[in-house]
């Protein structure tokens, strides 16, 4: 043995049982009826990690979880990395076709499943050979082939298992919400998700006594906003099984949330609900944005009708954030603000230079917190990478950004969703601000469609508000009278809802390609 000390390191997978250890009755989870204290749900974690671990489990070895909301998804998640191996949550909107694509993608040798997905997932096991018998794992329902959760972890031992993690180890692989081919799948060490747990909790004011309400599904990357902080602080994590806006408010005032997450859909939602009036949101301290912009007048009425502890959050799930806080709206209120504390961020042309300030360029984000590679996709990972001065690895975003004198980020639109009309450059986030500005209008997104002249025009494709019927020529006119000539909509259509991804990001591949389809 040698006499040195060695290096040591906090890592999620201990903390969680540090909590448990000096707070065991305290309340940890909280999902539906299912009520978990700290000591019984570190316990089930153990349990399940000394499952895996006694099935032979090697450390680096993919586990896929395909599982709605529950203190049992949660559970599992935390298992799968302590027992050494990489957890890789999956979306519940997948076909069956899908998951079969992305679970051989990542390597899965085992999988748990929960009841909502059995169907799904029973119709491509067969096609999935590097999982073993014994190796899918069911929760809350049973079958041929399939081990329940509940017997996977009988007679198993509450403790630690006897496995050591390095920050360079993989943690996850989250897979990026792609509309066509297959998904990247981004993969996060340790030392990146103890970033991401650390640095939101400082921002966000995170500690042992918040109580942080997630909205939005658990395998989202952007639900860890919420979930990773909360716990990594030792707090109490309430989780929605799913979305309601009644159940919302009522359970902020009955279990005296502090800190929630929603994207900009559901805070419009909420603001349009009769029963917000009369709602206790007396204990909300921290109300987080992000998944994408938000309306400058949704927010406004989210600092006014909701909470004034406003962030909002830009990011992207390779790696990088600026948040605005409260305290800074009044000052700064079109921007997304600076970097998430341990980030840096650049603006590039089209030639990898920086930008000065207030001109528009590639945003590129660096920091403790970014991905070490798209799992299998050197190329891909390649693409992405810009080095400073100092020949440090900033990662691309996509997106169009400028800063202002003070270093205040300003988005402008995602580089793919441009719409260049007569060789003008148009961003689709200008043309909402306006159209979204219209009384009748509750929700709008802008694309480019084919124009004989043009090239590309902007369509407005709106939700209207409930009850309102939009005449669709009267809203155009309306739009075009306070647009500059390069941004004039070519029409106006309504929808009744916008294809979207987890975190209620819109899909306007999707909208866009009919058009471009037709037009060919």
């Amino acid at each position: 043995m040698s006499d040195r000390i060695d290096d040591p390191q906090v890592y999620l997978p201990d903390l969680l049982a540090t909590h448990a250890r000096f707070f065991p009755r305290k309340e940890a989870v909280i999902c539906g009826d299912t009520r978990r204290t700290w000591g019984d749900f570190d316990a089930n974690i153990s349990r399940i990690a000394n499952a895996l671990v006694a099935d032979g489990l090697q450390k680096g070895e993919k586990v896929a979880l395909l599982m709605g909301n529950s203190a049992e998804m949660l559970e599992c998640l935390f298992a799968v990395v302590r027992a050494g191996g990489v957890v890789v949550p999956l979306s519940g909107l997948l076909t069956a076709d899908q998951l079969r694509g992305l679970m051989g993608d990542c390597d899965a040798t085992r999988a748990f499943v929960s009841a909502e997905f059995a169907d799904t997932v029973n119709a491509i096991r067969a096609d999935l050979g590097a999982i073993p018998p014994g190796g899918w794992i069911a929760q809350g329902f049973s079958g041929d082939g399939w081990i329940t959760l509940a017997d996977f972890m009988a007679g198993q031992p509450a403790t630690l298992p006897n496995v050591r993690y390095d920050l360079t180890d993989a943690f996850n692989i989250i897979y990026s919400s792609g509309t066509t081919g297959l998904p990247k799948g981004i993969v996060q060490t340790h030392r990146a998700r103890l970033h991401w747990a650390f640095s939101n909790a400082i921002e966000m004011g995170f500690g042992s006594s918040s109580r942080a309400l997630t909205t939005t599904a658990l395998y989202s990357n952007g639900t860890w906003l919420m979930m990773l902080p909360c716990l990594f602080a030792g707090g109490t994590l309430v989780a929605m099984k799913s979305f309601d806006v009644g159940e919302f408010l009522a359970t902020v005032a009955r279990e005296k949330i502090t800190h929630t997450f929603m994207v900009p859909a559901q805070y419009q939602m909420v603001l349009a609900h009769p029963a917000l009036e009369g709602a206790d949101l007396s204990s909300l301290k921290t109300v987080l944005s992000a998944g994408s912009s938000l309306r400058r007048d949704t927010k406004r009425q989210i600092i006014e009708r909701i909470s004034p502890g406003l962030y909002e959050l830009y990011g992207y799930s390779e790696g990088f954030a600026t948040m605005l806080k409260p305290h800074q709206h009044a000052e700064k209120f079109a921007s997304v603000g600076t970097p998430v504390l341990g980030f840096e961020l650049r603006i590039l042309d089209e030639e990898g230079n920086e930008c000065p300030p207030d001109v528009p360029g590639e945003i590129a984000g660096y920091g403790a917190g970014i991905m070490t590679e798209y799992y299998k996709r050197p190329e891909a990972t390649a693409e992405l990478i810009w080095r400073d001065e100092r020949g440090r690895t900033f990662l691309r975003s996509g997106d169009i950004g400028k800063l202002d004198e003070d270093g205040f980020l300003h988005i402008i639109d995602r580089k793919k969703d441009m719409i260049i009309s007569g060789g003008f450059n148009v961003f689709p986030t200008d043309v909402e601000a306006i159209v979204g500005g219209h009384p009748d209008v509750f929700d709008v997104t802008v694309i480019g469609v084919p124009h004989d002249k043009w090239g590309e025009s902007c369509l407005a494709l709106v939700i209207p508000r409930e009850g309102v019927a939009i005449d669709c020529d009267a809203l155009r006119d309306w739009a075009n009278e306070r647009l500059a000539k390069t941004q004039r909509l070519i029409a106006v259509e309504t929808r009744a809802e916008f294809p979207r991804n987890a975190l209620g990001k819109v899909l306007k591949r999707l909208l866009r390609d009919p058009y471009w389809a037709a037009s060919e």
